[in-house]
């Protein structure tokens, strides 16, 4: 494998035989070379590859000014959420993730930090990206010396999530927003939603799929059992009351919704959940 391009003395491009490009990185890796000579495996730390062109420019251009540590902070991160929650990101989160922790540290030393308006959404729809963020702070610390708030931990959780579900981070957020709105609508209309339990989890953790879906307006396929809805209408009548006039929020608002069958199933949902906390 030889260089095809400097970007500084920590990172070079090079291309595989495949003739698909590859952004390599390692310390001194391009110290005192030029394109065309031979990269010593050996001092190949990482190997970074995308399948969108334009998000491997923004990220050379990303590793031409920041700080090796900073790039090693969020590939560690990285290479955390992979081996810890098992999740499969997408390769875009190197340049995302890597741009939001070298401005969120870069802030941080000036004095400035940023409350995540989602911080409690975060922490109960992705429990798994959060407890990530939270080792991510820890990663920041040793590294760095610095201990950022724990809004941040739910910041790169989000981060994580984005390029888990292969979605703009605006999505991400939007998507946050609805799973937050529809558990509120339960929680309005079932106060003793508000207790923690793991039957309610159970039940965030179904909003979080069927928002994910909903807002990506993914086709959902249906088995088309009528006599199963009709029996869930008969003895699920509040609850589908419920979600009925949700479904009816989420058109208004959202314009998405959701299907019978998803419906007859959140229904089921909130009766197992209400029943949680009677019995």
């Amino acid at each position: 494998m030889e260089i095809r391009k400097i970007i500084n003395n920590n990172i070079v491009s090079s291309v595989d035989q495949f003739g698909r490009e590859l952004v390599l990185m390692g310390k001194g890796i391009g110290f005192g070379k030029k394109s065309g000579d031979l990269i010593d495996e050996r001092s190949v730390e990482k190997i970074f590859s995308m399948d969108n062109k334009d998000n491997l420019e923004q990220f050379k251009e990303l590793l031409k000014r920041l700080p090796l540590e900073y790039i090693q902070l969020s590939n560690d991160i990285i290479s955390y959420a992979n081996s810890s929650i098992e999740i499969r990101m997408n390769q875009s989160v190197y340049l995302t993730l890597t741009d939001h922790i070298s401005f969120a540290i870069e802030k941080f030393k000036e004095g400035e930090t940023f409350a995540n308006a989602l911080f409690e959404e975060v922490k109960l729809f992705y429990p798994k990206e959060y407890l990530v963020g939270k080792y991510a702070l820890c990663l920041i610390e040793e590294k760095t010396g610095l201990r950022m708030p724990d809004d941040e931990a739910a910041s790169i959780a989000l981060h994580l999530v984005n390029a888990e579900y292969d979605s703009r981070i605006s999505d991400t957020f939007k998507m946050t927003e609805m799973i937050r709105e529809m558990m509120k609508y339960i929680e309005e209309r079932m106060p003793q939603f508000h207790e923690k339990s793991m039957h309610r989890d159970w039940l965030a953790s179904n909003l979080k799929y069927m928002a994910h879906r909903l807002m990506k307006h993914s086709p959902f396929r249906e088995t088309g059992d009528e006599e199963f809805h009709n029996i869930v209408r008969v003895h699920f009548k509040e609850e589908c009351v419920l979600v009925d006039s949700m479904n009816e929020y989420l058109q208004s608002k959202y314009e998405c919704s959701m299907t019978k069958e998803e419906k007859a199933y959140l229904a089921i949902n909130i009766r197992r959940t209400r029943d949680s906390y009677i019995n």
